[in-house]
Protein backbone atom coordinates (compact mmCIF):
# COMPACT_ATOMS: atom_id res chain seq x y z
CA UNK A 1 0.00 0.00 0.00
CA UNK A 2 1.39 3.40 -1.03
CA UNK A 3 1.19 5.92 1.83
CA UNK A 4 3.14 8.65 0.02
CA UNK A 5 3.35 9.15 -3.73
CA UNK A 6 5.35 11.78 -5.60
CA UNK A 7 4.57 12.08 -9.31
CA UNK A 8 6.86 14.30 -11.40
CA UNK A 9 7.01 16.86 -8.58
CA UNK A 10 8.70 20.25 -8.89
CA UNK A 11 9.00 22.94 -6.26
CA UNK A 12 10.21 26.45 -6.99
CA UNK A 13 10.59 29.45 -4.69
CA UNK A 14 10.50 33.04 -5.89
CA UNK A 15 13.80 33.91 -4.22
CA UNK A 16 15.40 30.51 -3.81
CA UNK A 17 14.94 29.13 -7.32
CA UNK A 18 14.31 25.45 -8.05
CA UNK A 19 14.36 23.29 -4.91
CA UNK A 20 13.01 20.10 -6.49
CA UNK A 21 12.64 18.94 -10.08
CA UNK A 22 10.85 15.96 -11.67
CA UNK A 23 10.82 13.87 -8.48
CA UNK A 24 8.82 10.62 -8.56
CA UNK A 25 8.78 7.89 -5.91
CA UNK A 26 6.47 6.07 -3.51
CA UNK A 27 6.73 5.20 0.17
CA UNK A 28 4.85 2.07 1.15
CA UNK A 29 3.25 0.92 4.37
CA UNK A 30 5.86 -0.28 6.87
CA UNK A 31 8.82 0.87 4.76
CA UNK A 32 12.00 2.55 6.05
CA UNK A 33 13.70 4.94 3.62
CA UNK A 34 16.71 7.24 3.96
CA UNK A 35 16.82 10.58 2.17
CA UNK A 36 20.40 11.66 1.58
CA UNK A 37 22.35 14.22 -0.41
CA UNK A 38 24.35 17.41 0.16
CA UNK A 39 22.88 20.46 1.89
CA UNK A 40 20.41 22.21 -0.38
CA UNK A 41 19.76 19.08 -2.46
CA UNK A 42 16.02 19.00 -1.71
CA UNK A 43 15.71 16.67 1.31
CA UNK A 44 13.87 19.12 3.56
CA UNK A 45 11.67 20.21 0.66
CA UNK A 46 10.49 16.62 0.18
CA UNK A 47 9.69 16.31 3.89
CA UNK A 48 7.77 19.61 3.87
CA UNK A 49 5.78 18.43 0.86
CA UNK A 50 4.88 15.18 2.63
CA UNK A 51 3.76 17.14 5.70
CA UNK A 52 1.85 19.50 3.37
CA UNK A 53 3.70 22.47 4.81
CA UNK A 54 4.46 23.29 1.17
CA UNK A 55 2.52 22.58 -2.02
CA UNK A 56 4.18 21.48 -5.26
CA UNK A 57 4.67 23.96 -8.09
CA UNK A 58 4.14 21.18 -10.64
CA UNK A 59 3.22 17.52 -10.43
CA UNK A 60 1.49 16.27 -7.30
CA UNK A 61 2.07 14.61 -3.94
CA UNK A 62 -0.49 12.21 -2.49
CA UNK A 63 -0.41 11.38 1.22
CA UNK A 64 -2.86 8.71 2.37
CA UNK A 65 -4.70 9.28 -0.91
CA UNK A 66 -5.07 13.07 -0.43
CA UNK A 67 -3.68 15.36 -3.14
CA UNK A 68 -1.39 18.09 -1.79
CA UNK A 69 -2.34 20.42 -4.64
CA UNK A 70 -6.08 20.09 -4.06
CA UNK A 71 -6.32 19.50 -0.30
CA UNK A 72 -8.51 21.84 1.72
CA UNK A 73 -7.34 23.16 5.08
CA UNK A 74 -9.46 20.53 6.85
CA UNK A 75 -7.99 17.76 4.70
CA UNK A 76 -4.46 18.94 5.48
CA UNK A 77 -5.29 18.82 9.20
CA UNK A 78 -6.66 15.29 8.85
CA UNK A 79 -3.58 14.11 6.94
CA UNK A 80 -1.24 15.58 9.57
CA UNK A 81 -2.99 13.62 12.31
CA UNK A 82 -1.58 10.49 10.67
CA UNK A 83 1.95 11.90 10.35
CA UNK A 84 4.59 12.24 13.04
CA UNK A 85 7.49 14.64 12.58
CA UNK A 86 10.85 14.88 14.37
CA UNK A 87 13.43 17.64 13.88
CA UNK A 88 17.16 17.97 14.47
CA UNK A 89 16.66 20.65 17.14
CA UNK A 90 13.95 18.80 19.16
CA UNK A 91 11.56 21.81 19.32
CA UNK A 92 10.37 21.11 22.84
CA UNK A 93 8.63 23.62 25.11
CA UNK A 94 11.51 24.48 27.45
CA UNK A 95 9.36 25.37 30.47
CA UNK A 96 7.14 22.27 30.23
CA UNK A 97 7.80 18.73 31.42
CA UNK A 98 8.20 15.77 29.07
CA UNK A 99 4.64 14.67 29.85
CA UNK A 100 3.22 18.12 29.02
CA UNK A 101 5.25 18.35 25.80
CA UNK A 102 3.83 15.03 24.61
CA UNK A 103 0.29 15.70 25.84
CA UNK A 104 0.22 18.95 23.85
CA UNK A 105 0.20 16.95 20.60
CA UNK A 106 -3.00 15.21 21.76
CA UNK A 107 -4.67 18.33 23.09
CA UNK A 108 -4.40 20.18 19.78
CA UNK A 109 -6.17 17.30 18.00
CA UNK A 110 -9.06 17.32 20.48
CA UNK A 111 -8.27 14.02 22.21
CA UNK A 112 -10.56 13.48 25.25
CA UNK A 113 -8.74 14.33 28.50
CA UNK A 114 -9.27 10.90 30.03
CA UNK A 115 -7.37 9.32 27.11
CA UNK A 116 -4.35 11.63 27.24
CA UNK A 117 -2.57 10.36 30.36
CA UNK A 118 -2.51 6.63 29.41
CA UNK A 119 -1.39 7.40 25.85
CA UNK A 120 1.42 9.65 27.07
CA UNK A 121 2.53 6.95 29.53
CA UNK A 122 2.52 4.36 26.75
CA UNK A 123 4.80 6.32 24.41
CA UNK A 124 7.15 7.37 27.22
CA UNK A 125 7.61 3.69 28.00
CA UNK A 126 8.04 2.93 24.29
CA UNK A 127 10.95 5.39 23.99
CA UNK A 128 12.56 4.26 27.25
CA UNK A 129 11.73 7.32 29.37
CA UNK A 130 9.02 6.02 31.70
CA UNK A 131 10.83 7.54 34.70
CA UNK A 132 11.50 10.93 33.08
CA UNK A 133 7.97 12.24 32.59
CA UNK A 134 8.30 15.07 35.12
CA UNK A 135 11.67 16.26 33.80
CA UNK A 136 12.11 19.55 31.98
CA UNK A 137 14.07 19.54 28.69
CA UNK A 138 17.10 21.21 30.35
CA UNK A 139 17.27 18.30 32.81
CA UNK A 140 17.57 15.78 29.98
CA UNK A 141 20.50 14.86 27.73
CA UNK A 142 20.32 15.57 24.00
CA UNK A 143 19.45 11.96 23.28
CA UNK A 144 16.70 11.99 25.91
CA UNK A 145 15.26 15.23 24.52
CA UNK A 146 15.10 13.63 21.09
CA UNK A 147 13.33 10.62 22.61
CA UNK A 148 10.71 12.98 24.05
CA UNK A 149 10.32 14.54 20.61
CA UNK A 150 9.89 11.07 19.07
CA UNK A 151 7.33 10.16 21.74
CA UNK A 152 5.42 13.34 20.88
CA UNK A 153 5.49 12.33 17.20
CA UNK A 154 4.23 8.82 18.02
CA UNK A 155 1.43 9.67 20.43
CA UNK A 156 -1.16 10.08 17.64
CA UNK A 157 -0.25 6.64 16.18
CA UNK A 158 1.04 7.94 12.81
CA UNK A 159 1.19 5.90 9.61
CA UNK A 160 4.41 7.69 8.66
CA UNK A 161 7.16 9.13 10.85
CA UNK A 162 9.08 11.97 9.18
CA UNK A 163 12.56 12.43 10.68
CA UNK A 164 14.57 15.46 9.54
CA UNK A 165 18.22 14.89 10.56
CA UNK A 166 17.10 13.45 13.94
CA UNK A 167 20.66 12.53 14.96
CA UNK A 168 22.36 15.68 13.64
CA UNK A 169 22.92 17.22 17.10
CA UNK A 170 23.78 14.00 18.94
CA UNK A 171 27.00 12.23 19.85
CA UNK A 172 27.76 8.76 18.49
CA UNK A 173 26.27 6.86 21.41
CA UNK A 174 23.02 8.85 21.40
CA UNK A 175 22.88 8.53 17.60
CA UNK A 176 23.00 4.73 17.86
CA UNK A 177 20.25 4.76 20.49
CA UNK A 178 17.94 7.03 18.52
CA UNK A 179 18.48 5.10 15.30
CA UNK A 180 17.72 1.80 17.04
CA UNK A 181 14.54 3.37 18.42
CA UNK A 182 13.50 4.41 14.90
CA UNK A 183 14.19 0.86 13.69
CA UNK A 184 12.03 -0.55 16.48
CA UNK A 185 9.23 1.87 15.59
CA UNK A 186 9.46 0.76 11.98
CA UNK A 187 9.45 -2.92 12.97
CA UNK A 188 6.21 -2.26 14.87
CA UNK A 189 4.60 -1.15 11.60
CA UNK A 190 5.15 2.60 11.19
CA UNK A 191 6.73 3.74 7.92
CA UNK A 192 9.80 5.94 8.48
CA UNK A 193 11.40 8.42 6.07
CA UNK A 194 14.60 9.87 7.49
CA UNK A 195 16.76 12.66 6.05
CA UNK A 196 20.40 12.29 7.05
CA UNK A 197 23.97 13.18 6.10
CA UNK A 198 25.31 10.22 8.09
CA UNK A 199 26.59 7.84 5.43
CA UNK A 200 28.00 5.44 8.03
CA UNK A 201 24.49 5.03 9.43
CA UNK A 202 23.16 4.26 5.94
CA UNK A 203 25.93 1.76 5.15
CA UNK A 204 25.24 -0.24 8.31
CA UNK A 205 21.74 -1.18 7.13
CA UNK A 206 19.99 -2.48 4.04
CA UNK A 207 17.18 0.07 4.16
CA UNK A 208 16.08 1.85 1.02
CA UNK A 209 18.19 4.90 0.11
CA UNK A 210 16.93 7.83 -1.97
CA UNK A 211 19.70 10.23 -3.00
CA UNK A 212 19.16 13.81 -4.14
CA UNK A 213 21.48 16.28 -5.81
CA UNK A 214 20.61 19.81 -6.96
CA UNK A 215 16.91 19.11 -6.49
CA UNK A 216 16.90 15.93 -8.59
CA UNK A 217 16.44 12.35 -7.50
CA UNK A 218 19.67 10.75 -8.73
CA UNK A 219 19.47 7.33 -7.07
CA UNK A 220 16.82 5.12 -5.50
CA UNK A 221 17.98 1.73 -4.25
CA UNK A 222 14.42 0.43 -4.65
CA UNK A 223 14.77 1.03 -8.40
CA UNK A 224 18.37 -0.15 -8.73
CA UNK A 225 18.83 -3.22 -10.94
CA UNK A 226 19.67 -6.44 -9.16
CA UNK A 227 23.05 -7.75 -10.35
CA UNK A 228 22.69 -10.88 -12.44
CA UNK A 229 24.23 -14.01 -11.00
CA UNK A 230 27.08 -15.34 -13.05
CA UNK A 231 26.54 -18.93 -14.18
CA UNK A 232 28.67 -21.41 -12.29
CA UNK A 233 31.68 -22.75 -14.15
CA UNK A 234 31.03 -26.24 -15.50
CA UNK A 235 32.68 -29.08 -13.64
CA UNK A 236 35.68 -30.51 -15.48
CA UNK A 237 34.82 -33.53 -17.61
CA UNK A 238 36.82 -36.73 -17.32
CA UNK A 239 37.04 -36.72 -21.11
CA UNK A 240 39.04 -33.50 -20.93
CA UNK A 241 41.68 -34.96 -18.69
CA UNK A 242 44.98 -36.01 -20.24
CA UNK A 243 45.45 -39.75 -20.22
CA UNK A 244 48.17 -41.00 -17.89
Amino acid sequence: MSLVRFLNVAKEYQRGGVALSHASFQLHKGEFAFLTGPSGSGKSTILKLIYMEERPTAGDVWVSGVSAREASRNEVSMVRRHLGIVFQDFRLLEDRTAVVNIAFALEVTGTPKDMIRPRVARVLTQVGLASKGTSLPRELSGGEQQRVAIARALVNDPYVLIADEPTGNLDERATRGIFQLLRDINTAGTAVIMATHDLDLIRRTEYRTIELNHGRLVFDSAEAPVPEKQPAAPAPSHHDENPI
